[in-house]
């Protein structure tokens, strides 16, 4: 008997106390497999150790390490947020609709924003490695 994963389901008792970590924990843990799937987090969760070793070569302080792995979590919750809000415009529209190509293409900017700023931070820090800042 195949069971149907789109139909509508009872919501979840809630969970309080320690028990709410642990839940938490499994929600987050959820949601990097389904993160994963998208191509765009794989090549970032791959530019990180690239990155890494950027800084390495340019003797990079420990605080722009610092930076960079804040700069990189904050690029991972933006790309989950982009991601949600694709999954909840492909199921409210799924034939093409101005609002969910707006709603798309605002995640994306908001995504190419912080690859912006994590190209911005690696930059200024190649620069005073070399004297030029």
């Amino acid at each position: 008997m195949k069971v149907d994963t789109t139909a509508p389901r009872q919501k979840p008792a809630r969970v309080t106390g320690v028990a709410h970590l642990f839940a938490a924990t499994g929600y987050s843990v959820a949601g990097v497999r389904r993160l994963w799937q998208e191509t765009a987090f794989r090549h970032i969760v791959a530019a990180l150790p690239v990155c890494g070793v950027l800084l390495y070569a340019v003797g990079a302080r420990f605080s722009d390490y610092c930076v960079l792995l804040i700069l990189f979590f904050c690029l991972v919750a933006v790309e989950a947020l982009n991601t949600a809000i694709e999954c909840i415009v492909d199921h409210l529209a799924p034939q093409w609709e101005a609002f969910a190509r707006d709603a798309k293409d605002l995640g994306s900017l908001a995504t190419m924003c912080l690859l912006f700023a994590n190209g911005v931070f690696l930059g200024a820090v190649i620069l005073r490695s070399y004297g030029l800042t």
